[in-house]
């Protein structure tokens, strides 16, 4: 505090130095505004539908996006596994074995079994993602791209935008072969044709539809999964559905052991498998095959070198697919199996029958030889052979000129019921060698004339419009006499020979009077075989066959077995040996010398020919096979010149040429008179010995009494 004296510091004013003048302070100019909208109206209009379908869009979008999402979620949610999903057969098949245990013919769908993506020859994969979708592995189940792609080529080629090309995936074709999840339903009232054919619809709704559940599958199944079951579930033609049926089918062997031109050959039947099947034109499918290798050669998947060295060496059918035969045979067998474990089974059933590939191929090249050589170009003519053993096994079956393998066909074979003609006589022969005639017996082959009730008189003739007079019955059948033959007939009665024919295995209805001695009556080609196969062995029945086995695949025991076909007796072994020489004299100087064999096989048979020549047969065996050959019209047009002992003769000789080339001459089981009919035929073999017994010796001495020798 400062005392009293202090004095306190005068108060002096702060200096100021002059200021400048202030400025005169300006208003800010604002920036000009632009122009109000509603000075601009084009501007505002654009800006307005734009805002608009801003709006709309981001909506639908994400509506749209939901529900795509909400699509493949409920797909996803009904995918089973992966595993479930490979045999995609909604029935069982059948594989035929022949005689030797080789595969010969399928029916049904072959199912190979599962194969997967990982395991399969790497060949097959990359032959298929080259051909059918090679961003496989990139896209999410749909391409854009290709469905674009696909669009563009369809309306340039003048379709519909979904008409031909699809674009789609692998995924897309699995879930086409899925029937996006909706399976096959035999109550539905749809058949199974019907059935894929609505699966395979390209409607936009169901496109649509498709590419939700190809998404849905990218997220259930990994990539490799969604390839194994499109590589089990394909179908490659012939029966084939999935790789390893198709490569066993084709090739003989697994789809892991494929090279590059088999597994290019396979991917290439997907675009279309009926028509690039290479059972139906291999040279069609090889060029394929080498499109596809191209394929591979860009991608990468192959060297320049391999798809040199694949193309140069083109996949070849394996022996078993490559022949033809055993079409007509095996839908035969078919039908002699319970339908449940053939036509309609549900299981993969192995059928061992007594098919036999080299005599199949034997027939077949007879017939066609005939005809190449010896009918007019273009002839519409059909021709069926049919061959079997003595016990009934049948070994071939030409059931027409012109199968291709397809299941269903006509089979004259056994479907054809004709005339038989002369064909019939040895029936007639064998009732009256069986009640104790010898071929030795006479009869007069002279004009007759007999009254048939409801028809009036009737005159048959003899083919060459003359008479022999007195005749041995050996001379009557094998210079097809047909006056001695119903002479015949009417002594051992129509009940004799009906019954004989009818045991013998002609299940047709049989003619009343007696014109049926001259087989005015109809039969198929097999049953006619087969009974002239009963007087081969001895003069039993015999019913044909052809299945030995039938089980289900992996399993050891049968669920069927034939062990022969011989049935009960129809004639005495005598009649029967002694019809065998009647029989082989038509071949060694009557009315059939053109089926001779070479080498001096002996032989026997019977000739037929039916009023118009509207069909021709022959028949006959060696001590080895029968076989039997028909030919005439489908439509009963007369054949020209042409008679049983021409044409089907000339057919059965070239077929049994054929099937007998290495096996040893052997004597047909036959006893030969002591005695003919005039010096100037004596028999050319020697008697078999017989021990006939006394009472048959004694109704023979009553029957030459009575109606001379």
């Amino acid at each position: 505090m400062s005392g009293p004296k202090s004095k306190r510091p005068a108060l002096v004013a702060d200096k100021r130095t002059p200021s400048k003048p202030a400025k005169k302070k300006t208003a800010r100019k604002k920036p000009a505004r632009a122009k109000s909208p509603s000075r601009n109206p084009i501007v505002w209009f654009f800006r307005a539908i734009f805002r608009l379908i801003w709006g709309i869009g981001w909506r639908v979008g994400a509506l749209t996006a939901i529900a795509i999402g909400a699509g493949v979620l409920y797909f996803t949610a009904s995918l089973p596994p992966a595993s479930t999903l490979l045999d995609g057969r909604s029935r069982g098949s059948v594989t035929l074995l022949d005689r030797d245990g080789q595969v010969y013919a399928w029916r049904g769908e072959q199912f190979g079994g599962q194969i997967t993506a990982e395991t399969v020859s790497p060949h097959l994969k990359n032959a298929v993602i080259a051909t059918e979708d090679k961003r496989f592995y990139r896209h999410f189940g749909i391409s854009p791209r290709g469905i674009a792609s696909a669009v563009r080529i369809n309306l340039r080629e003048g379709r519909g935008p979904l008409q031909g090309h699809g674009g789609s995936t692998i995924t897309q074709q699995t879930a086409k072969l899925l029937c996006l999840g909706t399976p096959y339903d035999p109550d539905s009232g749809m058949s199974e044709n019907e059935y894929e054919a609505d699966c395979r619809r390209t409607t936009l709704a169901r496109k649509i539809k498709e590419a939700l559940y190809a998404m849905a599958m990218e997220v259930r199944y990994s990539k490799d999964e969604i390839l194994t079951i499109y590589l089990n579930r394909a179908y490659l033609g012939a029966g084939a559905r999935g790789f390893e049926a198709a490569s066993q089918r084709y090739f003989g062997i697994s789809a892991n052991e494929l090279l590059p031109s088999e597994a290019a050959m396979l991917a290439g039947l997907l675009v279309a498998p009926t028509r690039y099947a290479p059972t139906a034109d291999l040279q069609r499918s090889q060029d394929r095959a080498n499109l596809i290798l191209g394929l591979m050669g860009d991608q990468g998947y192959l060297s320049a070198s391999d798809e040199a060295a694949a193309k140069a060496s083109p996949a070849v059918l394996s022996a078993a697919a490559e022949a033809r035969a055993g079409g007509y045979f095996a839908d035969w067998v078919m039908d002699q199996g319970p339908g449940f474990l053939t036509e309609a089974t549900t299981e993969d059933v192995i059928v061992r029958t007594t098919f036999d590939q080299d005599i199949q191929t034997s027939a077949e090249e007879a017939l066609q030889f005939v005809f190449d050589t010896k009918v007019k170009p273009g002839s519409k003519a059909q021709a069926a052979i049919v061959v079997m053993s003595s016990d009934g096994a049948v070994r071939a079956m030409v059931g027409g000129r012109k199968f291709r393998g397809v299941a269903g066909q006509f089979n004259r074979a056994i479907q054809a019921k004709r005339q038989t003609g002369s064909a019939f006589k040895p029936f007639v022969y064998a009732a009256a060698l069986d009640l104790g005639f010898s071929p030795n017996t006479t009869v007069r082959d002279e004009p007759t004339c007999w009254d048939v009730p409801g028809s009036g008189e009737w005159c048959p003739k003899n083919y060459t419009n003359d008479f022999k007079g007195t005749v041995t019955l050996t001379e009557a059948l094998y210079r097809s006499l047909n006056i001695p033959a119903v002479k015949v007939f009417d002594r051992v009665g129509r009940e004799a020979v009906v019954n004989i024919a009818t045991d013998f295995g002609i299940e047709s209805d049989l003619a009343v009077g007696p014109a049926l001695a001259l087989g005015t009556s109809e039969s198929t080609l097999m049953e006619m075989t087969a009974a002239y196969a009963g007087i081969l062995n001895g003069g039993s029945s015999v019913l044909p066959y052809g299945l030995i086995e039938l089980k289900l695949k992996g399993e050891n025991n049968p669920l069927m077995e034939q062990e022969g076909g011989i049935g009960e007796r129809v004639i005495q072994p005598d009649a029967a040996k002694q019809l065998v020489y009647m029989m082989s004299q038509v071949i060694e100087r009557g009315t059939s010398t053109r089926a001779q064999l070479p080498g001096g096989r002996p032989a026997a048979g019977k000739s037929g020919t039916t009023q118009a020549a509207r069909d021709a047969w022959f028949i006959g065996f060696t001590a080895d096979y029968v076989a039997g050959v028909w030919i005439g019209y489908d439509d009963n047009t007369p054949l020209t010149g042409v008679t049983g002992g021409g044409l089907p003769a000339e057919i059965w000789k070239e077929t049994m040429a054929r099937i007998h080339e290495d096996l040893p001459v052997r004597d047909l089981p036959m006893i030969v008179p002591e005695r003919v009919a005039s010096p100037n035929q004596q028999p050319t073999r020697r008697r078999t010995q017989t021990n006939e017994p006394v009472v048959d010796r004694v109704i023979r001495g009553v029957l030459r009494e009575i109606f001379g020798n």
